[in-house]
């Protein structure tokens, strides 16, 4: 046999080849391919011919010439191949490629058919000679002669043995057979997934929540596969920017929401439409607010359509709107080119949530405003020409003026002018509600404000109409309780 391998031990490299031609996502030339001959002398004059592509880029033609060129006349100069192209191209140290060898071919000896042996293995880290010992238990009357032997034979192999103690007899690694090479190729592909899932998450992991830059290289059924530093990431559908359409090839900024190594697909998960893009875009763009002095106090987005900012600062010889704006709008604009349009509106925060709601409404100009501090809910009117503005399109600037300011507004058309009287005709209501029993004044003053002003007003309400006006459930049921026995009480009379 030449070189001591044979049709199994040619088998066992050439599956590790096949493992590094799939890890190494190689482009392929179409116009060079590369014909390599395996040669197997366990049989005269019989020959495997295998044929490859040739790649141009990522995969050195001449690591694949040295590791099968000619004859195989052992094993140590491909796999020594092995170990170097690893370390520095997936960067997975040498140790931990020998380790995961051994252990690979160490339960592949334990499948075997040809074998069925527990085996020891040892490779050199600098020369890549593989040595393989078969383990026996040492018995004076053999009854599995794969995993036993006797006494006398353990002592040609170590003169020190005795009944109990465990003896090794070197092997030639080819006669694990072609199963044990299946075997092992399956397990160190496991074990290089292993090793690039750790390597990605440990150079990714403290870049959770900032931006990355990518190239898009594919998009199929509304995600978009993005090349990040080399490592493959993913933007789903749901983290897109609602129209905005990206070209394949084309450079991105993407927020790294999060790491997924559970995922069966890219275990980067990017995002465009998330509100902290925004976020990190300010910071990058706005430097007082990288350094602190401009403070953002609150932000809602709808992606695709708009941003509301709030911002606050501590040094009163800066102006946090001026400077998140930019000089003649050079800050602003950046961002919006990148989120393809998106409108963002700044807004200087103030306590008095009043105030921020004039500023947060403008143009439109918010009238009778009603606070109620405990439930966080602002009741205001605007006139007929201002509540289109008001509630925006799709009800999404109201929407976003509540998410950024985090109050629940009511928003209602202007009424005509109070009358001087309506007070009393409100108290005279009140206090006729207040009238049914378990029905507290406070209760009866809440009725009146959202419209119900007598017994009859009940008719069409339920408690899905009380809670969305300020009532919790518990307290709507009851309400609602209250007045049916009063009713029934009333009409029994």
């Amino acid at each position: 046999m030449r070189g001591g391998l044979g049709e199994a031990g040619a088998s066992v490299f050439l599956q590790i080849f096949k493992i590094l031609r799939e890890f190494c996502k190689l482009k392929i030339s179409d116009s060079r391919r590369l014909e390599l001959k395996l040669l197997t002398t366990d049989l005269p004059l019989v020959s495997q011919r295998v044929s490859f592509r040739c790649c141009e880029v990522g995969f050195p033609t001449f690591f694949i010439i040295n590791a099968f060129e000619g004859s195989l006349m052992g094993t140590s100069n491909q796999i020594l191949s092995v170990l170097e192209y690893m370390e520095k191209e997936k960067g997975i140290s040498r140790a931990d490629m020998i380790e995961t060898i051994s252990e690979a071919i160490r339960l592949a000896a334990l499948k075997s058919v040809n074998s069925g042996h527990d085996v020891r293995i040892e490779i050199s880290p600098k020369t890549g000679n593989l040595q393989a010992w078969a383990i026996f238990e040492v018995v004076d009357s053999v009854s599995d002669p794969r995993t036993q032997i006797h006494l006398s034979k353990a002592r040609l192999l170590d003169e020190t043995a005795e009944v109990g103690s465990v003896v090794e007899k070197e092997i030639d690694p080819a006669l694990l057979g072609r199963i044990a090479a299946q075997t092992t190729r399956q397990a160190i592909m496991q074990r290089i997934r292993s090793f690039e899932k750790e390597k990605l998450y440990d150079d990714f992991k403290s870049s959770v929540g900032d931006i990355v830059s990518g190239t898009v290289r594919n998009f199929d059924n509304g995600n978009f596969y993005i090349d990040v530093n080399g490592a493959e990431a993913i933007m789903p559908a749901s983290e897109c920017i609602r129209g905005e359409e990206l070209a394949v090839g084309e450079r991105i900024r993407c927020l790294l929401l999060k790491l997924d190594p559970a995922s069966r697909d890219a275990e980067l998960v990017l995002s465009r439409g998330h509100v902290n893009f925004v976020r990190r875009l300010l910071e990058i763009e706005v430097s007082e607010i990288a350094d602190g002095s401009v403070i953002v106090k609150g932000i809602a987005r709808e992606p695709g359509y708009r941003t509301k900012i709030c911002v606050d600062t501590n040094d009163k010889n800066i102006d946090p709107v001026g400077a998140c704006v930019g000089t003649r709008g050079i800050r602003i604009k950046s961002i919006v080119r990148e989120l393809n349009g998106e409108k963002i509106d700044v807004v200087r925060y103030d306590a008095k949530p009043e105030r921020l709601l004039a500023e947060s409404m403008k143009p439109a100009v918010p009238k009778n405003i009603r606070i109620d501090h405990d439930a966080r809910r602002i009741h205001f009117e605007v006139s007929k020409e201002d509540l289109p503005v008001a509630i925006g399109k799709r009800g999404l600037n109201a929407k976003l003026t509540s998410m950024m300011m985090n109050w629940w507004l009511d928003i209602s058309k202007e009424t005509a002018a109070v009358p001087e009287n309506f007070m009393e005709k409100l108290e005279r209501a009140a206090a006729g509600l207040h009238g049914i029993p378990g029905v507290s004044d406070e209760q009866a003053k809440k009725l009146v404000e959202i419209g119900i002003t007598d017994i009859d007003a009940f008719a069409d309400v339920s408690v899905e109409d009380l809670v969305n006006s300020g009532f919790d459930g518990e307290e709507a049921q009851k309400v609602l309780d209250n007045v049916q026995k009063f009713c029934k009480t009333k009409g029994a009379q």
